[in-house]
C-alpha cells in the first residue's frame, strides 16, 4: 500500500513555528513479502531501483521480519506471529531519511498485538519505543498511548517528558483502510510542547501510484533532511536554546 497525505508539525513553545507539507508513505505487509518478494512489483526490494526498501535502511541490517519478530520476543511479545505492516519512506534514487518509522505487529487473528515505533537522529543514532500492554491485550486504533522520552532527536528539544501516540485507520478492521493518520505529540516537564503528524489516503502500490509519487514528489526524500535543517535554522534565528547532543541511551529499546 502507499499513503499519499501530509506531514505536519506545531511547536509551540518558547517560540510558535509550524509548517505543512504534502508527501507520501508506504505501508509494506512484511510477512506476505517474505513469502512472495516478487509481489512487491514496482518496490524494490534490497536492491538499486529508483523506489526501494532496503534491509539495511532498518533495525541492524538483517532482514526487516527476522529483526522486528526477535525485537519483540526479546521484550516478551511471543503472540505477534499475525502479518506485522511496515510504515516507512521509500529509499529514492539511492537515498532516504526516516525521521520515524512505525511497526504494526498482530496476531493471527488479526489483532494488534503491539507497535515499534523506530526513531533515527541526524546524528546517525536509532532507537525503538515499544507500544504493548504488559498484559497481553490487543491495541485499539484511536487509543492513547504513552512512552518517557530517552533518546535525543532535535537540539531544541530535552530529552525529558513523554510522547503521546494516536493511530487511526478509517476501517481498523483489515489492510483494505482508506485513510490513515499517526500522531506523536511531545509534552515535557512544562506541559505540551510539540504536535506532530502523518496521515495519507491508502491505496494499492501499483505502477501508476508509483509514477505518481516520483512525478509529483521528485526530490521527496531528499527534502526530508533538508526540511530538517531548514526548520533547525529557523528555530536558532528564533533563538530557541540549543542543546547539545548527550550520549545515547544504553539500552536500544523503551517499553
Amino acid at each position: 500500500m502507499i499513503g499519499f497525505g501530509q506531514i505536519r508539525h506545531t511547536r509551540l513553545r518558547p517560540a510558535a513555528n509550524a509548517f505543512a507539507y504534502p508527501g507520501y508513505f508506504l505501508r509494506l505487509p512484511l510477512r506476505a513479502l517474505a513469502a512472495q518478494p516478487q509481489s512487491a512489483g514496482w518496490l524494490t526490494l534490497n536492491g538499486r531501483g529508483v523506489f526501494a526498501v532496503n534491509d539495511g535502511d532498518h533495525g541492524d541490517g538483517r532482514p526487516l521480519l527476522a529483526w522486528v519478530d526477535d525485537l519483540l520476543r526479546s521484550e516478551g511479545v511471543r503472540d505477534a506471529d499475525g502479518e506485522v505492516w511496515l510504515h516507512t519512506f521509500p529509499r529514492v534514487l539511492g537515498y532516504v531519511f526516516n525521521p520515524v518509522s512505525f511497526w504494526f505487529a498482530h496476531r493471527a487473528d488479526g489483532s494488534l498485538r503491539a507497535i515499534v515505533c523506530e526513531v533515527n537522529n541526524t546524528f546517525g543514532e536509532r532507537h525503538c519505543y515499544l507500544l504493548a500492554h504488559r498484559d497481553g491485550r490487543p491495541l485499539a486504533y484511536g487509543e492513547a498511548l504513552e512512552a518517557r522520552k530517552v533518546f535525543h532527536v532535535s537540539p531544541f528539544c530535552r530529552i525529558e517528558g513523554r510522547y503521546r501516540f494516536r493511530f487511526m485507520l478509517s476501517r481498523p478492521e483489515g489492510p483494505s483502510a482508506q485513510r490513515w493518520v499517526g500522531r506523536i505529540d511531545h509534552d515535557d516537564n512544562e506541559g505540551p510542547l510539540l504536535m506532530t503528524s502523518v496521515s495519507g489516503d491508502l491505496e494499492p502500490l501499483t505502477g501508476r501510484a508509483v509514477l505518481r509519487a516520483l512525478a509529483g514528489y521528485p526530490a521527496f526524500t531528499f527534502g526530508v533532511i533538508a526540511r530538517i535543517h531548514w526548520q533547525a535554522l529557523r528555530l536558532w534565528l528564533k533563538r530557541v536554546p540549543f542543546i547539545s547532543k548527550p550520549e545515547p541511551p544504553a539500552q536500544h529499546v523503551t517499553r
